[in-house]
């Protein structure tokens, strides 16, 4: 099973698509909360250069309500991360895929609303 939604923008710039993407989050009920730049964080911890590489936690309130109402715990899975990063050629979209990562959870419940927040994730990677 795949763990993540992916889509490549050809001949895109990470900054452009940082801004699509937000944009997109945004446009299907998704806020960013938290943001790590993985390449400046490497460059300042070990001195190391890499290709720009984006960390985004990416919530949507209503489905974490839910969530955590069915399983208070759940918090510890979220946010929902997408990762851009550059590739040869473009910039990848990564969004992880709810139902897979809630998978170690045993709960119907849950695992209806990690295909709701899937649903929303796909739509909006498909929309960047």
């Amino acid at each position: 099973m795949t763990y993540t939604i992916d889509r490549t923008i050809s001949g895109a710039g990470i900054d452009d698509v940082d801004a699509r993407t937000r944009k997109a989050l945004a446009d299907h009920g998704f806020g960013v909360l938290t943001e790590i730049d993985v390449k400046a964080t490497m460059k300042k911890k070990l001195d190391v250069e890499m290709p720009a590489y984006r960390i985004l936690g990416a919530c949507n309130p209503k489905m974490a309500y839910q969530a955590i109402g069915i399983e208070p715990r759940v918090g510890a899975m979220l946010p929902c991360n997408v990762i851009l990063r550059e590739v040869e050629g473009g910039v990848e979209i990564s969004a992880i895929d709810p139902v897979a990562s809630m998978q170690a959870v045993e709960n119907a419940a849950l695992t209806a609303v990690a295909g709701q927040v899937r649903d929303l994730l796909r739509k909006a990677v498909e929309a960047i």
